[in-house]
């Protein structure tokens, strides 16, 4: 076993903010290659990071001896192309999410992947944050009991302002909108901790329709992705669940789960507008109890912190990426909990385009072909 894992990350964005200070501590991953559209730009960046190898070809980099694994985090719009390019290359894979554009170009990636024996995991990355864990371990201890009602609101401001910028985020044919962003997220924990969902109903919605285009001062240019998400969903085991999202909410309540039993009561939250990882407390409540606050035990805790919240559970998921390739088996999460995170934001589109309650399929069947 090579002992140290030479990456190459493909997108200078989150790639640049997180991807490679997160390969560069991790004590098994080094950063070997960089891709971005602009040469000039890869080089630069590759050079302040002290990276031996920069292109705008992305072949030219997956042909590298040194690049054994590559993570993608590019515009969403990207992934799909660069996801099979990668794959078929043999290398392994973390793909950053939204995934894909649709659930089809999700499910031929993780067939790909598991066809090649290719290691691939989504970084979704409140799996591996510690009062997330300790949630996780109250559900499994069955502390509230039969589930009556689950409760999710996240809304922040980060799109607030009229005057941001319209990029590929305003566009809902390039994967931009607060469903992707995070929608993505919440369908991913909501299956991690609550189970699968049977149907859903959801509404879709743009607070700003324009936004001033950076390419040409005082012009508007058109905005079609949505910046709020309300759904309705109920889960396998009839658990009713209220999704509701938003990135333009001023003064918005922030990130919470509140989750309401016959025996008791969690609620998770962060009221951390600028991080949405920064900040989670735990409380929880046996029935007729007032909430108080859980600590959260010294082995769940990161090993270290950062400024930037994002960058500590990213460097466990890439933990068990790194663990994953060490056995050559497939890990979780997968590529198979990134495919139902795309099949229930395809079906909220569904669901908002009807007007309708969608059903669900499960996750088996959407993978065997039956649905």
């Amino acid at each position: 076993m090579n002992n140290e894992i030479g990456v190459a990350v493909i997108g200078t964005g989150f790639g640049k903010k997180i991807h490679i200070p997160g390969f560069q501590i991790h004590p098994r991953t080094q950063v070997v290659a960089l891709y971005n559209h602009n040469l000039d730009k890869a080089k630069e960046i590759a050079s302040a990071n002290n990276i031996p190898h920069a292109s705008d070809r992305l072949e030219d980099i997956l042909v590298l001896p040194e690049v054994e694994a590559v993570s993608i985090s590019t515009p969403p719009f990207l992934h799909y192309e660069m996801a099979k390019m990668v794959l078929r290359a043999k290398k392994h894979l973390l793909l950053e999410k939204p995934m894909t554009l649709k659930a089809s170009e999700m499910l031929e990636i993780y067939q790909l992947a598991a066809d090649a024996g290719i290691v691939a995991i989504p970084d979704f990355e409140f799996r591996f944050v510690p009062a997330w864990q300790r949630l996780a371990e109250y559900l499994a201890e069955d502390y509230v009991g039969r589930k009556r009602l689950i409760k999710i609101d996240w809304l922040v401001s980060s799109r607030a302002d009229p005057q941001r910028t319209w990029n590929w985020y305003a566009q809902k044919d390039k994967g931009g909108g607060a469903l992707g962003a995070v929608g993505s997220h919440a369908f991913d924990y909501i299956n991690w901790l609550f189970g699968p969902v049977r149907r859903l109903c959801g509404q879709l919605s743009t607070a700003i329709p324009a936004r001033p285009d950076p390419n040409a001062e005082g012009k508007l240019k058109p905005v079609d992705a949505d910046d709020t998400c309300l759904l309705l969903l109920e889960l396998a085991d009839g658990t009713p669940c209220q999704l509701s999202i938003s990135s333009v909410t001023y003064q918005g309540r922030g990130h919470f789960v509140e989750i309401y039993g016959d025996r008791g009561t969690l609620v998770l939250g962060s009221d951390n507008q600028k991080d949405y990882v920064h900040g989670f407390r735990l409380w929880a409540a046996p029935a007729g109890k007032p909430l108080t606050e859980v600590e959260i035990p010294k082995r769940l805790w990161f090993s270290q912190t950062y400024t930037d919240g994002r960058l500590a559970p990213f460097i466990r998921v890439v933990n068990q990426w790194v663990q994953g390739i060490d056995s050559g088996k497939e890990i979780t999460p997968s590529l198979k909990e990134g495919v139902y995170s795309q099949l229930l934001m395809d079906l909220t589109h569904q669901s908002n385009e009807t007007s309708c309650w969608v059903e669900v399929p499960g996750l088996s069947a959407f993978l065997a072909g039956k649905f």
